[in-house]
């Protein structure tokens, strides 16, 4: 492989998947009867009260180091919208309802009006979508964080009725995949960009390539992480949904993967997906092979619904209706639990 890629970068995908299964022996050890859910799933569920069909949703993420940008940009009040919008992506692949948030707040000698900023963003984004913000954590620790630096990690628990729970189980060859269309990065792929555009000295935060079309690097790359709940709960209520998934780190191949059936396999057509310059940007000036940008990177897909194939075109109606940019760009095929992506560039 030429050129920039994510391991260069720091962050080895490999190792995480390694570490991951490490781990998961360890948490699965710790199940009761009551954990609905195995490790692996976008999020994890409780069944509360236990024999009611009720079930509580829990999910932790954070923002990456997508919090190294906005501090070099001096903006804080959008990594806090980012966090809770992926946090309430993330159960929201299961059906769940989100309920309430917490949050975690580690840094060294941030001041208390930067601080404020951060949580400004999380309790807009909260706000936004019905949740509680009932709590949290700041924690100042020099010498475990630099000076200027912060970490921002939060804490969802959602609900949602058992009988309704959408795991992919239900997702059969035939099936439909439908793109919700990024507008960017969201919160994964950040060392290699940041990598290959800023620590590079290839443009300073503030430039505005010709190919971002008067936006700034900073602006892009800092653009706030959508929230799917409110277009998805509108398909909830008229198609029949049979798995989603919230594309982050690893792409397609590696979201998508985590609900298919071992017996099926997802074929997209990526040559489909209507990409963000952004993502131009980064593969050019980094030399990035396709595939790679694609393991990295959501590249526009930003979560990926399947429907049946009656559902398909309805499904694209609400969305339509609604301004949700989205496109059909795949389909379910029987198989042996592969992602196929066409239409790779090379």
């Amino acid at each position: 492989m030429t050129g920039e890629n994510y391991k260069s970068a720091g962050v080895d995908l490999d190792a995480a998947v390694v570490a991951t299964k490490k781990i998961a022996a360890l948490a699965k050890s710790t199940f009761s009867a009551d954990v609905a859910s195995e490790i692996g799933a976008f999020g994890g569920i409780y069944r509360f009260p236990s024999g009611s069909g009720s079930l509580l949703l829990a999910s932790a993420d954070g923002v990456g180091t997508k919090l190294k940008v906005a501090s070099a940009a001096g903006i804080f009040n959008t990594v806090g919208q980012d966090l809770v919008n992926h946090c309430i992506n993330d159960i929201l692949t299961l059906g769940a309802k989100p309920l309430f948030f917490l949050d975690y707040i580690g840094y060294s000698d941030l001041g208390p009006e930067e601080i404020a900023s951060v949580v400004e963003g999380l309790s807009k984004a909260c706000g936004e979508n019905g949740v509680s913000l009932i709590g949290g954590e700041t924690a100042q620790m020099p010498g475990i964080y630099g000076s200027g630096e912060f970490d921002l990690v939060g804490f969802i628990v959602g609900t949602a009725v058992e009988e309704r729970l959408i795991t992919g189980s239900a997702i059969s060859a035939g099936d439909k995949l439908i793109a919700l269309v990024s507008n960017g990065l969201q919160t994964n792929g950040f060392s290699l960009a940041r990598k290959v555009l800023l620590d590079s000295d290839a443009f300073a935060i503030d430039n505005r390539p010709e190919e971002l079309h008067g936006t700034s690097v900073g602006e892009a790359l800092l653009a706030i992480h959508p929230c799917y709940l409110k277009p998805v709960e509108r398909l909830m209520e008229s198609v029949q949904i049979t798995g989603m998934a919230h594309i982050t780190g690893g792409g397609l191949a590696g979201n998508f993967s985590r609900i298919l059936p071992e017996d099926c396999d997802a074929v997209f057509d990526v040559s489909k997906i209507p990409s963000p310059p952004i993502f131009e940007l980064i593969r050019k000036h980094g030399d990035i092979p396709s595939q790679e940008m694609f393991d990295v990177f959501n590249m526009g897909a930003g979560y990926v619904i399947a429907v049946k194939a009656s559902d398909a075109e309805p499904a694209m109606e609400i969305l339509r209706e609604i301004q949700q940019n989205a496109v059909v760009f795949g389909g379910i095929t029987h198989g042996n639990h592969k992602v196929i992506l066409k239409g790779l560039a090379d």
